[in-house]
């Protein structure tokens, strides 16, 4: 019914602890799949000694979107649940993400609450948010998960680091874009489910312990910079539909300029430069994406547009 996916790379001891945080499940997974992602530091070698638990070494790294593609060729269960190696569920998380899948029918893509880990009751993120100038950020992050409301709602798409998809569905779109490697790959995913006519849920009762950006050197350093900033003007390029990619392509212009100088004035000159040079060479190839993509499109612009944040001063909030 449940296949998990744990795509590891260099994730020393967090992989062990995320293993057994997943062995305490009130709802037992068909199948833990492990894609180790040619890790140098031994971080998977535990996994040989387990029952229950089938380890994939490649001989490659195929970044976070390769990875759980990798997976999905291997997966014929009703849903898929990818979970990163620092995000730690708690007992009932795969419960919760199932009983929602059943409740909520038309929906594709189920998020989780994430919890920053270590801190007394700070969210990490409740899902991505989708800014009509294209750029994107995790809900909540950084607040107080006290008072907050705890029933399922609508979002853009799930943080993939901790998400139920319905199998057959994001095999129909080709899974993740493995020209992203990693950063906004689930967020590409998640509007090409809503192109295609199927919305996301965040469920709140599905909690993870997240560490975050615990292999890629945190959110700032280059790594996470170049992907993140590439891949941005990707995901725009391929899935804002119709009149609203011109309608809004001003505006996300003037959003990679300003993101360009505030990462200058914070001395990462040259990876923001790298990232929007090799987004423009990028172009060509996405826009024979977006035509495929959009030729697909399954619902209205005005339905795209009712989804994106629309606030002149976003808010993580």
């Amino acid at each position: 019914m449940i296949t998990v996916v744990i795509v590891n790379w260099n994730s020393g001891n967090l992989l062990r602890q995320c293993i057994e945080d997943l062995g305490k499940q009130d709802l037992s997974p068909g199948k833990v799949l492990v894609i180790d992602n040619n890790s140098s530091d031994g971080s998977a070698d535990f996994i040989d000694n387990l029952t229950g638990i089938e380890l994939h070494r490649l001989d490659s790294n195929l970044g976070f979107a390769g990875g759980n593609n990798y997976a999905l060729e291997l997966i014929d269960t009703e849903y898929v649940a990818l979970l990163n190696p620092d995000a730690f569920p708690e007992p009932d998380w795969l419960q919760e993400l199932v009983s929602a899948a059943h409740q909520y029918k038309e929906a594709a893509a189920f998020g989780s609450r994430q919890m920053l880990h270590g801190s007394d009751g700070l969210v990490d993120g409740m899902g991505d948010v989708y800014h009509f100038s294209g750029l994107m950020w995790r809900q909540g992050h950084g607040f107080s998960w006290q008072n907050m409301d705890s029933a399922p709602v609508e979002i853009f798409s799930p943080c993939a680091g901790a998400a139920l998809y319905r199998t057959d569905v994001i095999k129909a779109l080709g899974g993740f874009d493995e020209g992203f490697f990693c950063y906004v790959e689930d967020v590409d995913l998640g509007f090409r489910l809503w192109l295609a006519g199927h919305k996301a849920m965040l469920v709140p009762s599905a909690v993870v312990h997240h560490v975050g950006s615990a292999t890629s050197g945190g959110r700032h350093s280059d790594f996470s910079v170049y992907h993140g900033h590439r891949n941005l003007v990707w995901a725009y390029v391929k899935n804002m539909p119709g009149r609203l990619f011109w309608l809004c392509l001003p505006l996300h212009i003037a959003m990679n300029f300003l993101s360009v100088l505030w990462f200058i004035l914070h001395g990462q000159s040259a990876v923001i430069l790298k990232a929007k040079r090799d987004a423009i060479y990028g172009l060509p190839n996405m826009w024979q994406k977006r035509k495929q993509i959009q030729k697909d499109r399954a619902v209205s612009v005005g339905e795209i547009w009712r989804i994106l944040d629309r606030r002149l001063w976003p808010s993580k909030r």
